[in-house]
C-alpha cells in the first residue's frame, strides 16, 4: 500500500546536476540503497564556537545534537515509505535508513538512473531537486546517498617522469617525514604521546608488511592502527601505488613518521557523498578512539558539490571545534583552477569550509640541515598547490584583515584558501613506501597529515588539544608561521590566478605552520 499522499516541498540546497558520465537506463526499482538523513540541531553554535567552549561528547549531544522530537518526526516518515531505520544518533544528528530504490524514489520525489564512468564505475544518479513533506522543512537538512556517484579525488601525486623524459635523479629532491619535520622545526623532545590522529579515506588502503619494512627503515616503531569501517568500507590495498593506496600510505607513512607516539584510526568509507559526511561524523564523534585531529586528503572543487553537501559538512566540522578536534585538509592539486576546464578560478572542497586548518603546497629546497629556499609549489597547470577565494563561504571573522581579495568573477569577498601551507611539490617529496615499491610522493596530500602530525605533537608539548586553530594564527602569524613570498598558483586560461606576497594570500595562505 502506497503511503498517504502528503503536501512535498523542495528540499533546500538538494540541486544536483546529472552526472557526467554515460547514462545506461533506470536503477532497479527493487534494488536496496542506504541514504543518510541529516536533522537541524537543537540550538546554534556560532557563539558558543566564538566564545572558545570546549564540550565533551555528551555536553555536546544535549546542547547541539537532534532532538529527540524531530528524530522521532524523521523516523515515522522514513517507516511510513517502508524504509527501515539502520542507525539513528542524534549527536550525528543522523538517520540511516535502507529502502528499495521505487520507495526511495516515492520518499523524496526523485528519479534515479543508472550511469557509468569513463573509468568503467557504475552508479546511481540523479538530477534536480530532493522532495521532502512539508511538515519536515526546516528539520530536514540534508539527504545523501540516493545519488551514490563517485565523489571526491585524492590530493596525491607520484613523482614521474615528464612526458617521457627521463628525470636526471639530481634534478629532484625527496624527503623522509622526520627530515621535513627537522627543517621546519617541529617541537622536539614529544611524539604525539596520548594522542590520536584520525585519518579519512574513501577507498584504498594499507599493508601492515609495507608499514613494518618503512618504520624500520626510519629506526621508528610501527604505528598503532586501528581500520574502523563506515558504511561498508574496508582497508582494501590493491597493491597499486598509483590507486587510492597511494593516499592511503602516504597519509599513515606522514602522519606517523612525524607524531611516531600517536596512535592512528583509519576511517575507510565509499567514495560518496553520503560515505564522506558518514565518515566525518563518526571520527569526530568517535568515543572509542577519540581523536584530537583529522586529516582529510580528498576533495572536490565547490562547483561539484551541492549546497546541502557544503553545508552539512561545515556543520560537523564546527562541530569538531566545540570538540576540540583540529581539522587539517588538502587544499587541492591543480592550482587556482582546481582541475576545472572552463578557464575561471575554484577552490576545493572541505578545504574551503572557515572551520577547516586549509593546507597548501610549497617547493622546498635545502642544504644540510638548512632551508636555502622555498616558493610556491606551481609545476603544471595539473600540479600545483590549491587556493583562492570561496564562492560559497563568506568571509570568517578571523580573515577580516587577511586582505583576502574579492573574487575576480564574482566579486565575492568569500573565505579564503589556504590557510598554511608545506612541502608538497613532488620534485620534492616524500620517500614512501606502497605496495612493496620505494616511491617519491607528493600533493597537498601530503601536507595535511603533515600538519596533523605537528598538530599532535603541539597537544602533547602543551597538554591540551589545540582545536580550531584558525583564530589563534591568524591573530599573530609571525609567531606561528614562515611567510613564502615567491611563485604563483595561476592555472586558469584566463591568467585570473594569484601570486605570493609578504602576508596571507591565496597560494600559501600565512605560510608554513612550524608551531603552535
Amino acid at each position: 500500500m502506497k503511503p498517504k499522499a502528503v503536501k512535498k516541498v523542495v528540499l533546500e540546497g538538494s540541486e544536483k546536476s546529472a552526472p557526467k558520465a554515460k547514462l545506461t537506463g533506470k536503477v532497479i526499482t527493487g534494488q536496496l540503497a542506504d541514504v543518510t538523513i541529516r536533522i537541524r540541531r537543537k540550538e546554534s553554535v556560532e557563539e558558543a564556537i566564538a566564545r572558545g567552549i570546549r564540550l565533551t561528547q555528551k555536553e555536546y549531544d544535549q546542547m547541539f545534537g537532534a532532538s529527540d522530537e524531530d528524530m522521532k518526526l524523521v523516523e515515522d516518515f522514513a517507516s511510513a515509505h517502508h524504509l527501515s531505520i539502520i542507525d539513528s544518533s542524534s549527536v550525528r544528528r543522523s538517520v540511516m535508513v535502507r529502502g528499495t530504490v521505487a520507495d526511495l524514489q516515492e520518499a523524496f520525489g526523485v528519479s534515479l538512473d543508472h550511469y557509468k564512468d569513463k573509468e568503467g564505475c557504475t552508479f546511481r544518479g540523479r538530477s534536480g531537486d530532493i522532495h521532502i513533506p512539508a511538515n519536515l522543512q526546516g528539520i530536514i537538512e540534508g539527504v545523501f546517498g540516493l545519488d551514490d556517484r563517485p565523489h571526491a579525488r585524492p590530493m596525491f601525486q607520484l613523482l614521474k617522469p615528464a612526458k617521457g623524459k627521463i628525470i636526471a635523479h639530481a634534478a629532484s629532491i625527496s624527503y623522509t617525514p622526520p627530515q621535513i619535520a627537522k627543517l621546519y622545526g617541529f617541537p622536539g623532545g614529544v611524539t604525539g604521546k596520548g594522542q590520536c590522529i584520525g585519518i579519512l579515506e574513501l577507498g584504498g588502503g594499507y599493508s601492515t608488511a609495507d608499514l613494518n619494512t618503512y618504520f624500520k627503515s626510519l629506526k621508528l616503531t610501527s604505528p598503532n592502527i586501528k581500520a574502523i569501517s563506515v558504511d561498508n568500507g574496508h582497508n582494501s590495498p590493491t597493491g597499486n601505488p598509483d590507486s587510492a593506496d597511494g593516499e592511503v600510505m602516504l597519509d599513515i607513512e606522514v602522519a606517523s613518521a612525524v607524531a611516531p607516539g600517536a596512535s592512528i584510526a583509519v576511517y575507510f568509507s565509499p567514495n560518496t557523498d553520503k560515505g564522506f559526511l558518514d565518515a566525518i561524523t563518526k571520527s569526530i564523534h568517535d568515543t572509542t578512539n577519540k581523536i584530537s585531529v583529522l586529516s582529510i586528503s580528498w576533495g572536490a572543487s565547490e562547483k561539484e558539490w551541492t549546497a546541502q553537501s557544503m553545508t552539512a559538512f561545515n556543520q560537523s566540522f564546527q562541530s569538531a571545534a566545540l570538540l576540540g578536534i583540529t581539522i587539517t585538509v588538502a587544499s587541492g592539486d591543480a592550482g587556482s583552477a582546481d582541475g576545472e576546464s572552463d578557464g575561471n578560478l575554484h577552490v576545493d572542497f572541505p578545504a574551503s569550509s572557515p572551520y577547516v586548518l586549509a593546507c597548501g603546497g610549497t617547493r622546498l629546497q635545502a642544504s644540510g640541515t638548512k632551508i636555502s629556499s622555498e616558493s610556491v609549489w606551481h609545476d603544471s597547470n595539473d600540479s600545483a598547490g590549491g587556493g583562492g577565494v570561496s564562492e560559497f563561504f563568506a568571509l570568517p571573522d578571523y580573515q577580516k584583515n587577511a586582505g583576502v581579495p574579492p573574487s575576480p568573477m564574482s566579486k565575492f569577498v568569500g573565505r579564503g584558501v589556504p590557510d598554511v601551507a608545506g612541502n608538497a611539490d613532488p620534485s620534492s617529496g616524500y620517500k614512501v613506501l606502497v605496495g612493496g615499491q620505494s616511491m617519491v610522493i607528493g600533493g597537498t596530500s601530503a601536507v595535511a597529515p603533515l600538519m596533523a602530525g605537528l598538530i599532535a605533537l603541539a597537544n602533547e608539548k602543551n597538554k591540551n588539544q589545540a582545536g580550531f586553530i584558525n583564530p589563534k594564527i591568524y591573530a599573530a602569524p609571525a609567531k606561528f608561521c614562515r611567510d613564502i613570498t615567491i611563485g604563483d598558483n595561476d592555472t586558469t586560461t584566463k591568467k585570473l590566478g594569484f601570486k605570493a606576497k609578504v602576508g596571507w594570500d591565496p597560494c600559501t595562505g600565512l605560510g608554513v605552520l612550524q608551531t603552535l
